[in-house]
């Protein structure tokens, strides 16, 4: 494997700015099974606390197996995250810390780990997890053969590592772009209904613009209603005359 290709490979996921957090992390978990020697397959996750919020497997058996194992507590990438905690120090803002089991049929440290990944054909795997802010990333590579992983790539591994949390947090800004154009629409969605209600009620009562507005907010306070709920009472009503203000 050249370093230049994983490189490319790696920044083109960084460029990936337009898609979700779960297809970010999915991107990187197949990057990761197939660039780096000796892993069959991969699993990720973004952590807030102990909690997983995004997770990604290469494979159905290693989600299995990822999802067993948060439930039992026990797991080495449980142990690369405790890791973090006592390799970051007060001014530190990201540190990384990495957890391997060489082989599963000889591991003693997590022993239903070990069974389960036995039974799923895991013989060895390596944990990476770098924390930024008040995020975690987790990254697990899994390797059908007992010390499969060859520890010389695992300067390589972290640097996807570093691409996989700086793609996160372009996933989550993509993500708060979303929120707040969903939130503009809302709000011009809510003051197109606000001018066409006022217009209702000036045809009706041949009323003025402000006075329409000032019956609206009547209507508002006397029936403990938002003001959109105003505008839509007005509109529904307007074959039926509109309603009087302070109505209840």
């Amino acid at each position: 494997m050249a370093t230049e290709d994983l490189a490319r490979r790696a920044r083109e996921l960084l460029s990936m700015t337009g898609g979700s957090a779960s297809r970010s992390l999915n991107q990187l978990v197949g990057l990761v099974s197939r660039q780096v020697p000796g892993c069959s397959g991969a699993t990720a996750a973004v952590w807030r606390g102990a909690e997983p919020v995004v997770r990604a497997a290469s494979h159905p058996d290693l989600a299995e197996l990822f999802e067993l194992q948060l439930t039992a507590g026990s797991a080495p990438w449980l142990d690369a995250l405790d890791s973090l905690d006592a390799l970051a120090s007060t001014d530190a803002l990201a540190s990384t810390g990495t957890v391997s089991c060489p082989d599963t049929l000889d591991e003693e440290r997590w022993p239903g780990f070990a069974a389960a990944a036995l039974a799923r054909g895991v013989r060895c795997c390596v944990t990476l997890a770098q924390r930024s802010g008040d995020q975690a990333l987790t990254l697990t590579m899994f390797g059908a053969r007992p010390r499969s992983l060859d520890p010389d790539q695992l300067p390589l591994a972290e640097l996807l590592v570093a691409f996989g949390g700086a793609i996160m947090g372009n996933a989550d800004a993509y993500d708060g772009m979303q929120r707040t154009v969903l939130r503009l629409r809302e709000s011009v969605e809510s003051s197109a209904l606000l001018d066409q209600a006022r217009g209702v009620l000036m045809h009706a009562r041949g009323c003025s613009a402000d006075d329409a507005w000032q019956q609206m907010r009547a209507m508002s306070a006397a029936q403990h209603i938002t003001m959109t709920e105003v505008a839509q009472q007005v509109i529904e009503s307007q074959g039926e005359g509109a309603p009087e203000a302070g109505a209840g």
